[in-house]
């Protein structure tokens, strides 16, 4: 079924909206998936809050200009698919990468990160860094840990004073 002018219009329109707003955006090959396999990893990513997406090469090209994702232009030849993550950038990678280990029919083609293209090792890179919960939570223990030290050794010297004097009065008591 062929796309009108006017459709076509807003499909890049919107797609243009949800590229200007992504955190993260990753494309893939997905030549050979079936569409349950499709349909699996694009449950998988939506239980995320992330949509996959397959989109005609030129409505991309069209959508991608003036946004972060124009540097995907080159690489959009042949079956392509698109992530687009709005919060943590690892989540998307993360799930792209575990489906793809397990279907090896799916190619993570490059990413986009800041506006920087990422190759398809940078993007599997990411997919090992910890989540934004998991970094908050070590800066949360970082920070409780500072004062605790810093009381820990605040209370050493008086204790240490303390144990001193201690040892003077006691050997004040045995010499007299």
């Amino acid at each position: 079924m062929s796309l009108t002018r006017k459709r076509k219009e807003e499909l890049v329109a919107e797609l243009r909206d949800k590229l200007s707003r992504a955190s993260t955006t990753i494309l893939t090959d997905y030549k050979g998936l079936t569409v349950a396999e499709i349909t699996e990893l694009r449950d998988a990513l939506a239980e995320q809050s992330i949509e996959y997406k397959v989109v005609k090469n030129t409505l991309m090209r069209l959508a991608c200009r003036d946004t972060e994702a124009k540097v995907l232009e080159p690489l959009l030849q042949g079956t392509c698919a698109i992530a687009i993550g709005y919060d943590d950038p690892t989540v998307p990678a993360r799930i792209l990468k575990k489906f793809a280990k397990e279907n090896e029919k799916l190619k993570i083609k490059a990413g986009v990160l800041g506006g920087r293209l990422l190759a398809a090792n940078e993007v599997l890179a990411i997919a090992e860094l910890p989540t934004r919960e998991e970094l908050l939570a070590r800066l949360v223990g970082i920070l409780v840990a500072l004062p605790t030290g810093l009381v820990t050794v605040l209370n050493g010297v008086p204790r240490s004073f303390v144990g001193v004097l201690a040892a003077l009065k006691q050997k004040k008591e045995q010499g007299e």
